[in-house]
């Protein structure tokens, strides 16, 4: 079986894995695995409900839209 890769900008953490576990045996790395199982996930909605950056983009946006506004009369 070739090697699986994360899609989602995990490359470093895998790097690390790599470095990390090349000495244990296969039963040990198998065990030890943080690509295991199922993908951490959640929809773009979700996100942007709970994220701090999200909440300050959307703000930024409003206030962008206010300061034109008021500035060109709009």
């Amino acid at each position: 079986m070739g090697k699986k890769t994360e899609y989602c900008g995990r490359c470093a953490m895998s790097s690390v894995v790599d470095a990390v576990s090349s000495e244990q045996s296969d039963e040990e790395r198998e065990r030890r695995d943080p690509f295991r199982g199922s993908r951490i996930e959640i929809d773009e909605a979700e996100l942007r409900a709970v994220s701090p950056a999200a909440w300050l983009a959307g703000l930024k946006s409003r206030l962008d839209t206010l300061a034109t506004r008021l500035a060109y009369g709009r």
